[in-house]
């Protein structure tokens, strides 16, 4: 099978938002309890309640920004109940995910404190399903608000008298679902509320949310475009990539053979929703100014054999590194109308890029792609013309080859290339054009596995894990690679 891939490196398509690469933390299931938070007087090494080798292991992956409290959560969260003393803070149960006892130890304070250690941006979800315009104003108020106010004053009497910078605020999540049932039309005219009192103080500017379609829910799009568009900075997309049904989601490890294309395949449908949304957004912001964030992502599987099924605990292979891989080109590729995506979830929920058990951690294959990828963040997008072979006939074929090129600002180009094949390897032949000087250097890492199901585990943290990449021949402008199956493969290119 042939594979021929140009690359125009004088020619940017526009700018790689680094959020992009952004990630997701809900109260669900140990994402954020033992995953994020362990407690000032836990055994495993932390900082003020923050697990070090987690945090540790974000911060050198980059994380740019980091959606909380949820989800369907979010909804259900009074952010009073998560500030002041901790032993004074409201006891309540998480409906949504487990029935157990959540007991708001980690609220407003730990997670902008989150925030500041990782150095990325915060992006909170406030509460329209069932809390109220009054309570959503007055989080914002005391998050931001300098000066003499009940809510700046609140937040000085729980230790912090600066007020935070948040940028990203969502004005309700999922209403069409545990959001509140609602109908776009209905929905519409809250947002247009509530985002009312989702004020500016001082030099803080927010950009504000609105909640978008699940999947291919055009008529929630456009109505939500054509009714709020005006009073909106971005609106959002929620797709999940079920192998089988809802009901019988297949497992994420021991699936047969036919099963990983099967994934793949409905991974890629993501390229249609993103160029039927988009089309809608343009016919009512033609100048791109609303963004389109992809806030929920990634792969959905049965949870792992005796653990609680509202936890969504499951395992992460190299089936989901591709996945991953892939998607982020498609993000990449869309960079024109998409300005953030949030992979679910951060850690020990769906598709993590982190798993702990007591005071074990463990890096998954995902985890290693958006480390590789990081080099994409706040790149320029580099225009691509390719012919990719196709693997199987029909409406199950996918293409062998999934790609993406950018050019950062010391010059540097980046391409990363998934072969999506899992029984052999692919050859593609790579052009480059428009290069201002000749290559210096190439250097490449890859992601792969022997079986399709490798995954990381407590035993075996580096089962899979990134290795050197050589097997490429540069002849001029042409670079003849060869890509391992079922593999996700970064080169940088240096000029002299």
């Amino acid at each position: 099978m042939s594979n021929r891939i140009t690359i125009n490196a004088d020619r940017a398509k526009g700018t790689i938002n680094r959020n992009i690469y952004g990630h997701f933390s809900e109260h669900l299931g140990r994402c954020i309890y033992e995953g994020l938070w362990v407690g000032e007087d836990s055994e495993i090494p932390n900082t003020n309640g923050i697990r070090n080798d987690v945090a540790a292991a974000l911060k050198r992956m980059k994380i740019p920004v980091l959606r909380w409290p949820g989800g369907c959560f979010a909804d259900e969260y009074h952010w009073k109940d998560g500030i002041g003393p901790k032993e004074n803070r409201k006891r309540m149960i998480n409906t949504h995910w487990g029935g157990v006892v959540e007991n708001n130890h980690f609220g407003t304070h730990e997670f902008m404190m989150l925030c500041e250690m990782l150095d990325c941006e915060p992006y909170i979800n406030g509460n329209v399903g069932s809390g109220t315009v009054q309570e959503m104003s007055e989080w914002v108020e005391y998050l931001t608000f300098e000066g003499v106010s009940p809510m700046a004053e609140l937040r000085a009497s729980n230790g912090r008298a600066e007020p935070w910078k948040v940028k990203y605020f969502g004005v309700g999540n999922e209403n069409w679902g545990c959001g509140g049932n609602m109908r776009p039309e209905y929905y519409a005219d809250l947002y247009r509320q509530f985002q009312t009192y989702v004020r500016n103080y001082g030099s803080n500017r927010i950009h504000k949310i609105a909640c978008g379609p699940n999947t291919d829910d055009y008529h929630w799009m456009e109505t939500l475009m054509k009714s709020a568009s005006r009073f909106m900075d971005s609106i959002t997309l929620h797709y999940y990539t079920v192998t089988d049904t809802w009901q019988e989601k297949g497992p994420a490890t021991g699936f047969p053979e036919e099963k990983f294309r099967v994934a793949l395949r409905k991974a890629l449908y993501m390229e249609e929703l993103l160029s039927k949304h988009s089309a809608i957004m343009d016919q009512y912001d033609p100048e791109k100014r609303v963004g389109l964030l992809v806030d929920e992502w990634g792969t959905w599987h049965d949870v792992e054999p005796g653990t609680n099924p509202g936890f969504l605990y499951q395992q992460n292979t190299i089936r989901d590194a591709l996945i991953a891989g892939m998607t982020l080109n498609m993000f990449n590729s869309h960079c024109d109308r998409v300005q953030m995506a949030n992979i679910a979830q951060l850690v020990n929920v769906l598709q993590a890029v982190i798993l702990t058990e007591g005071e074990k951690m463990v890096l998954t294959p995902t985890y290693h792609v958006f480390d590789m990828y990081k080099v994409h963040q706040d790149a320029e997008l580099l225009d691509i013309h390719s012919s990719i072979a196709e693997l199987g006939s029909g409406k199950e074929a996918i293409p062998q080859i999934s790609v993406s090129a950018s050019r950062d600002a010391e010059g540097r180009i980046h391409i990363s290339l998934c072969n999506l094949d899992h029984e052999a390897g692919a050859h593609v032949a790579l052009e480059l054009r428009g290069l201002t000087g000749s290559i210096a250097s190439i250097t490449g890492t890859t992601l792969t596995s022997d079986v399709i199901d490798g995954h990381n585990t407590f035993e075996e943290t580096d089962r899979v894990a990134p290795v050197a990449f050589t097997a490429f021949t540069l002849n001029g402008e042409q670079l003849s690679v060869e890509l391992p199956p079922m593999s996700v493969t970064v080169l940088e290119l240096r000029a002299e």
